[in-house]
């Protein structure tokens, strides 16, 4: 995007390739939480604490003993996804199995605390999974503070066995929220652009996945083009652009459980990006006309579309504050692409960004006390945040061409998409926490863009 205010047909890098149609997958069943046989008691105020600002610098050491159950492969594998969870955060260190000293083999023993410690565990967790005779799995867990010799936590959960890996990512969201005293995001999914085929032909489908990858998905089949998926905050809706062949832009919502797919509204020129708003009744997007874009929203229950920005500018990328009371977008308007924020009723903008370069693709965290962004400058593209009134940027990555970050449920760590250069290469998702020191690639099928990562799953 130029950064003048000259008239020009709206482009984002993504928008020239190829998408879908639907074809949907069956929903995930509900896991059913239940109290543990010993109450859980309030996270020590000791060492086992961890400050999620500084632990990056040294992981907790944290030991998960091998999971009881009938089928040890099984409770294996349960305890391998908490290990991932854990391990990928990079605030704990999950310490190598060879080396406990105890096996665990009663779970509502206490451990010998001294034998972990030894090790140098500062936690400890332990875990059984279980078949039920009506088909369905039931695990349970206790965390231990190794420290003080105390329990912290325990939790019993039944779900339908095909949904084993959600147990791993809620117990590794349990551990998580009682060792840090914040919420957890292990228990969330992403939906994503697949693409497949050569670079200048490339099929483009709508997918989901679970945050760590795993239990990918495809939304739709790669008949038309699909661009800028986004969750509501329901979790179980999406909007998305379609653009099939000959036909306008379409702004569509899809319920990901049961596959229907409604169409929001047909819209001639181009549309870009339409987001939620926090309580899910509204849609936000940005509408261009003879050359000019301007910021819209939808109700969608009456239909009723609002124009929220107004004059001769190119604005778009528009989120929603997690209050719903501002919107952040991006816009040329004083000749420079910028991040700018207005009142959601339309108010007058007041400009965000202040720094050299070109910003773009704004999102705020759920938290509300950052706005991630994208931004252009010395041929690199950079993911970086500020604080909400400006201040406080900070770069977190740069690349040959990063795009599009979006953030995980607990406003600690974001996703984005890089392109690889290269004749044969494409884009990937990765992951990056707010330091900055912790940037993981997210492993996918075929290469992957837009991700857009949900709250977590209810």
């Amino acid at each position: 995007m130029s950064g003048t205010t000259t008239k020009r047909t709206l482009t984002r890098r993504t928008a020239l390739q190829y998408g879908a149609a639907a074809a949907l997958a069956p929903a995930l069943a509900p896991i059913l939480p239940a109290a543990a046989q010993a109450p859980p008691q309030q996270p020590s105020r000791g060492p086992l604490q961890v400050d999620i600002d500084q632990a990056n610098l040294r992981p907790r050491p944290i030991a998960i003993a091998p999971f009881l159950g009938e089928d040890p492969r099984f409770a294996a594998d349960v305890a391998g996804v908490i290990t991932a969870d854990l391990e990928s955060s990079g605030l704990f260190q999950p310490l190598d199995p060879q080396g406990f000293i105890e096996r665990i083999g009663d779970l509502n023993a206490a451990p010998r605390f001294s034998d972990w410690r030894s090790i140098g565990a500062e936690a400890l967790v332990v875990g059984r999974v279980s078949q039920m005779p009506d088909g369905r799995v039931r695990a349970e867990f206790r965390l231990w503070d190794v420290v003080l010799g105390k329990q912290v936590t325990g939790q019993q959960f039944t779900t339908a066995a095909a949904n084993w890996r959600r147990v791993g990512h809620i117990i590794a969201d349990q551990v998580w929220e009682k060792l840090t005293l914040e919420k957890g995001y292990f228990d969330s999914r992403v939906v994503f652009i697949d693409e497949t085929g050569p670079k200048q032909k490339r099929v483009k489908r709508l997918a989901i996945m679970d945050q760590d990858g795993f239990n990918v998905r495809m939304l739709s089949q790669g008949g038309e083009l699909v661009l800028t998926p986004r969750f509501s905050p329901s979790t179980q809706d999406i909007t998305y652009m379609s653009y099939g062949a000959g036909s306008q832009p379409r702004v569509v919502m899809l319920n990901i459980e049961t596959g229907q797919r409604s169409v929001v509204g047909d819209f001639p020129g181009m549309t870009f990006a339409p987001r939620f708003s926090p309580d899910g009744q509204r849609v936000i997007m940005s509408l261009q006309q003879e050359g000019d874009s301007s910021i819209m929203e939808m109700d969608l229950r009456s239909r009723q579309i609002r124009r929220l920005t107004q004059g001769r500018a190119i604005d778009t990328g528009p989120c929603y504050s997690p209050d719903g009371r501002q919107v952040v977008f991006e816009s040329d308007r004083e000749g420079h692409q910028a991040l700018y924020v207005m009142g959601s009723d339309g108010g007058a903008p007041r400009r965000l960004s202040l720094g050299e370069g070109r910003y773009s693709t704004p999102v705020w965290s759920p938290r509300g006390d950052y706005i991630a962004f994208t931004k252009q400058l010395s041929g690199r593209f950079l993911i970086g945040v500020m604080r909400t009134d400006g201040s406080g940027e900070r770069v977190l990555t740069d690349g040959y061409h990063n795009e599009g970050p979006t953030w995980a449920p607990n406003g600690r760590f974001l996703m984005f998409f890089r392109e690889q250069q290269g004749a044969n290469a494409g884009p990937r998702i990765y992951s990056i926490d707010l330091t900055g020191r912790n940037e993981r690639v997210i492993r996918t099928p075929s290469f992957a863009s837009d991700p857009a990562w949900s709250p977590l799953l209810r």
